[in-house]
């Protein structure tokens, strides 16, 4: 199973400015679940201030400029895994550098396990979509 494990971020720009010491734990973190077979992508978010929402209501957008208040909604940054279970995936997490803050783990949908109205020709659409991605990455 494929998870998506969301880093939270604090809404204070300068909170995201982190010591090297840090870095250097989360990239030797980053290793071993390399070497594992567990990290499949990875990657930090700048912070919210030079992010943008769209927010959506019927056929009406609004863009709305960051930075965003809301420390809980924040990411920082995210990794997918790939875990035989969450419970997997909680353990490798349990070993990550974090001193502080909350990371959330979401398992990642696949297309058969979408609901009903996911037709069989839209399951191939997105097999065709993952096939496509896929052949671009080097």
């Amino acid at each position: 199973m494929r998870v998506l494990v969301l880093v939270k971020g604090d809404p204070d720009p300068d909170a995201n400015s982190l010591p090297t010491e840090f870095f250097a734990a989360m990239n030797r973190f980053n290793d071993e679940i390399t070497k594992a077979g567990v990290m499949l992508a990875a990657d930090g978010l700048f912070p919210s201030e030079k992010g943008k929402r769209v927010q959506f209501d019927g056929k009406e957008r609004t863009v709305i400029d960051g930075p965003f208040a809301e420390a809980k909604e924040l990411v920082s940054g995210y990794w997918i895994w790939q875990v035989r279970s969450i419970d997997e995936a909680v353990e490798w997490l349990k070993r990550a550098p974090f001193e502080g803050g909350t990371v959330e783990i979401r398992p990642i949908a696949e297309p058969d396990e979408y609901p009903a109205g996911f037709t069989d020709e839209l399951k191939k659409q997105v097999e065709r979509q993952r096939a496509e991605i896929a052949a671009r990455q080097p």
